[in-house]
Order: C-alpha cells, then structure tokens, then sequence
C-alpha cells in the first residue's frame, strides 16, 4: 500500500518510488528487529532454573538415650562369717547408662574379693532391662530353673543378694518382682516364695555388720593408706589391725558417724611398701558370751 501511493503522488523529496520502497523495507526490518528482541527478552525473562520438586523435609533429629557415664555401682555378694553366711558389698567401677542392669550383670560375673561369692546357679543372667515402675522393681531372669537347690540356708540370702543389689543401684527401697523367662514364678529353690514382689529382710540379720569399701581387695595404693567403709556397731567403735605375713604390725580403732546404725567410718595408717592384710571388727561389749563378732579384711600393696 505504501509503495503504490509513493508512486502516484512523484514527490521528489523521497527520492522516487525507489527511495519510497527502500524506506518501507528499512522500516518493517526495524520493526521486526524490534519484535525478535522482544521476544527474546520475554523468553529470557520467562525461562530460569528448573524448578526442584519438593521432596521430603529433614529427617527428625533421634531423640537421644541415656548417656553412658562411669558410676560405682554397690554389688552384693555372700560370704561367710563366724556368725553364718551374711551380705557383704563391693562397689564396681562401670561405665553405664542403666546402673540397675550392670550391677545385677556385675552379681553374676563375681566378685573381687575371693571371700565373697554368688549362690545363683551357673549360666544365670538377665534376660531383659531392669524396669522401676508403680513402687516395684521387676528383674527378668534366665537360666535359671525355679526348683535349682542352693542349701536351705542360702535360698533366701540368694534372694536377698539380688534384691539388695537392685535397690542399691536405684536407690530405692521398692520390693522387687522376680520373673524367670518372662513369666512369674510362685517359689524359687524349694523354698523363697515370689509369688508378690520380694521385700528387703532386715539389714542387721542380713547384711554384715562391718564392712570394708576400700582399698578393694588386691587394689595397689600408695602410702599414707586411707581406709573407709561402713559399720552397724556398739558406741559407733570400729577396731582395727593390720597384718603382714600374719603378724599385727598396727591396730587401732575408729568411729562411726552413728552407733548401732549402718553408718560410714574412715581412717589413715602409714605404711611402709610390701604386703599387708587390714582388717576390722565388731566391737564385742560381751567378752564374748555374746554370737561371734563380724569382720572383714582385704588384702593389699602398698608401694612407696
């Protein structure tokens, strides 16, 4: 349309219909120009990163266990005495984050001192975690058949070894339900019924009266030695010896914080380096018409 009226009006100021032409195709070049780098822009505009599906969200953090730390856990064990089998304690060094668990683990697989020993049957060992819940302790076991005999006399001491034990690392005074393989059990060894949760017995008839915590038995220690443990005895007095190849080369004697209850003692001897046996008693304010008195003693080096 352009180029037939540039023809017919002969205007000699665009030059002739050549001109006329030439400009048309300057001007739809540029507008095509124009339109390319449009379009271009858009599709720029327009195109980006792909985008990333959503996926799932961050994995929840676990939620962490109890954390393992050292702690030392009381142990009980059987020994006898002058006065019948008793309850002694040693405490065990373990890295645990369920002390209740370790300690009854700990009662089976012995003790340090060689006076002391278990009286539950060969192969015994836990067969789930120890649970505290509702005022009651519940301690599942397995290996162990209900009928076993371990001596009428050391039945309920047998007993009283693991129920002491748990509590002691609890801290608690909760009776303690007794399951074999998950089940409970009416009776164990002919003769302790466990049909109810079990109660601690008496501590004074079961437990000894006398005690040594440490030095453990075997446990090399430098002078001076420091002795400490715990004693239930007459005017809170706790006499004491020490014994090289037999022969009392120190004695003397302590105090207990509190008489006629269990209650913590401590004293210090020097000691020259070699092999010593230290050992503590009763005192006996019957001159001894009265049951045989108590004791216990551990043997250790002393080094320089």
């Amino acid at each position: 349309m352009w180029a037939t009226r540039g023809r017919d009006s002969g205007d000699s100021r665009r030059g002739g219909g050549t001109w006329g032409l030439a400009g048309v195709d300057e001007e739809v070049g540029a507008v095509r120009w124009i339109v390319a780098l449009v379009v271009v822009l858009l599709m720029a505009g327009c195109s980006g990163p792909a985008p990333v599906p959503a996926g799932p969200g961050p994995a929840p953090a676990p939620t962490p266990g109890p954390t393992a730390t050292g702690r030392a856990l009381p142990v009980y064990y059987v020994a006898e005495t002058a006065a019948g089998p008793r309850l002694f304690r040693e405490f065990h060094r373990v890295e645990t984050a369920d002390p209740a668990s370790d300690a009854v683990r700990e009662m089976f697989a012995g003790a340090v001192d060689p006076d002391y020993r278990t009286l539950w049957p060969s192969g015994t060992s836990l067969r789930a975690p120890v649970e505290a819940a509702g005022g009651v302790i519940t301690v599942d076991l397995a290996g162990v058949t209900p009928g076993a005999q371990v001596g009428s006399a050391g039945a309920e001491l047998t007993v009283q070894q693991l129920v002491y034990t748990v509590q002691g690392a609890l801290q608690s005074t909760d009776p303690v339900r007794i399951l074999l393989d998950g089940e409970p059990v009416e009776e164990l060894f002919g003769a302790v019924s466990t049909a109810d949760p079990v109660r601690r017995a008496d501590q004074y008839a079961t437990r000894s009266l006398v005690q040594i915590d440490a030095p453990a038995d075997g446990a090399v220690v430098s002078g001076p030695v420091e002795v400490t443990g715990e004693a239930a005895v007459f005017e809170a007095t706790v006499p004491w010896v020490v014994l090289r190849d037999g022969a009392v080369v120190q004695e003397g004697f302590t105090s207990t914080a509190e008489g006629q209850v269990f209650a913590p003692f401590s004293f210090t001897v020097e000691l020259e380096p070699g092999e010593y046996v230290v050992r503590i008693t009763e005192d006996d304010p019957s001159g001894g018409e009265g049951r045989p008195v108590l004791t216990d003693d551990k043997a250790i080096t002393v080094t320089g």
